[in-house]
C-alpha cells in the first residue's frame, strides 16, 4: 500500500507528472524555435545553456520571479492564475493515463476522461485567464480562441477516437488509451482499417498546428496584432504561467498521437529502452513535420482557418469515425 502511494506521488510530482511534463513542453518550445530559425536562417536560441537549450526555461522563471505584472482596475490577477493551475493541473492528471506512466490509470473509457481533461478544462482554463485580465481587445482575442475551439476540439476528440473504436471491437477495456496504444499497430498492418488511422493522422497533424498556434493557425495569438490577442493583458507571472500552460498542451497533444495514433513505443514494449527510443524518434519527427509546416505556410484569415480545419481535419476525423463505427459493426 504505501509503495503505491510513493509510486503515485512519484508519477505526479517527479515522472511522467509535474518536473517532466514541464521540461518536456519547454524544451518542445525550444525545438520549435531552433528547427524555425534554422529553415529561416537564422541563428534561434543560443545563449542560455548547451545551444540554447534553457533558453525557455529561463524565459519563463524570469516572467514568473522578476518581471513586474500589470494590472488595471478591473484585473483579477489570482483568478488568472488559478485557473492557469487549473489547467496544469489537469495536464499533469492526463500523464497517469498514458501508458509511458509508471503508475497507470487504465480502465473502461478511460479515454473520456482524458477528452474531458484536454478538450475541456485546458482551453477553458485559457479562455478563463484571458477574461480575468480584461482590456480593450481582450474580447478580440477570447472570440477567436473560442472560434478556433468550436472546430478544433471536436476534431481532435474525432480523429483520436477512430483508433480507439478500433482496437476495442477486439480488446479490454474498451475505449481505453492504453488498449489503444498497445494494439494500434495491428490495425496498420490491416488494408481495411489503414485508410482510416491514414485520415485521422492527417486530422490530427492539422489540429496540432491550430492547438500549438503556428502558421497557418497563429490567429488566436495574433503575433501581428499586438493589440487582439488573447494574452494582450498578460504580463510578468500570469503571462509566464500562461505560455507554460500553452506548451503543455502542445506537448500533451503530440504525446496523444504518438501514443494514441502510432502505438507509442511499437514494436518494443512500454517503459522499455528500446520502446523509450522508438517513441522519442516518433515524438521528434512529429515536432518536424509541425515545424516544416509552421515555415512554408502563411497566416490564414480567421474564416479562412475554420474552412482548413473544417475541411481537413473535422470532415475527414467524422468520415474515418462513421468508417470506423461502421467497421466494427
Amino acid at each position: 500500500m504505501m509503495a503505491d502511494i510513493l509510486t503515485l506521488i512519484f508519477s505526479i510530482l517527479i515522472y511522467p507528472g509535474l518536473l517532466f511534463l514541464f521540461s518536456l513542453a519547454l524544451f518542445t518550445q525550444y525545438l520549435y524555435r531552433k528547427l524555425s530559425a534554422h529553415m529561416q536562417k537564422r541563428m534561434g536560441p543560443t545563449y542560455v545553456g548547451p545551444k540554447g537549450v534553457l533558453q525557455p526555461f529561463y524565459d519563463v522563471w524570469k516572467l514568473i520571479h522578476v518581471k513586474e505584472e500589470v494590472v488595471t482596475k478591473y484585473s483579477l490577477p489570482l483568478i488568472a492564475k488559478f485557473f492557469a493551475l487549473t489547467g496544469l493541473a489537469a495536464a499533469i492528471t492526463v500523464t497517469a493515463l498514458l501508458p509511458l506512466s509508471i503508475y497507470r490509470i487504465i480502465g473502461n473509457y478511460d479515454f473520456l476522461v482524458y477528452i474531458y481533461l484536454c478538450c475541456l478544462w485546458i482551453p477553458l482554463s485559457m479562455i478563463i485567464m484571458s477574461l480575468s485580465m480584461p482590456g480593450p481587445y481582450t474580447s478580440i482575442g477570447v472570440s477567436r480562441i473560442l472560434s478556433f475551439i468550436t472546430v478544433c476540439e471536436p476534431a481532435y476528440f474525432a480523429s483520436l477516437l477512430v483508433p480507439v473504436t478500433l482496437v476495442s471491437k477486439d480488446y479490454s477495456p474498451v475505449y481505453s488509451i492504453y488498449t489503444a496504444s498497445v494494439n494500434i499497430w495491428k490495425y496498420w498492418l490491416n488494408p481495411y482499417t489503414v485508410p482510416l488511422l491514414i485520415l485521422s493522422l492527417i486530422a490530427a497533424l492539422v489540429i496540432l498546428q491550430a492547438k500549438a498556434m503556428i502558421p497557418p493557425f497563429n490567429i488566436p495569438e495574433a503575433e501581428q496584432e499586438i493589440i487582439a490577442g488573447f494574452e494582450t493583458e498578460f504580463s510578468g507571472p500570469i503571462l509566464g504561467l500562461g505560455i507554460l500552460l500553452h506548451d503543455v498542451d502542445v506537448t500533451i497533444t503530440i504525446l496523444s498521437v504518438v501514443y494514441i495514433l502510432l502505438g507509442g513505443p511499437y514494436p518494443f514494449p512500454h517503459l522499455s529502452i528500446p520502446g523509450i527510443v522508438i517513441v522519442i524518434v516518433k515524438y521528434l519527427a512529429i515536432v518536424l513535420i509541425s515545424a516544416v509546416i509552421e515555415n512554408i505556410f502563411g497566416r490564414y484569415r480567421i474564416e479562412q482557418a475554420l474552412y482548413i480545419m473544417l475541411k481537413y481535419a473535422l470532415i475527414p476525423a467524422l468520415i474515418a469515425l462513421i468508417l470506423a463505427m461502421i467497421y466494427i459493426l
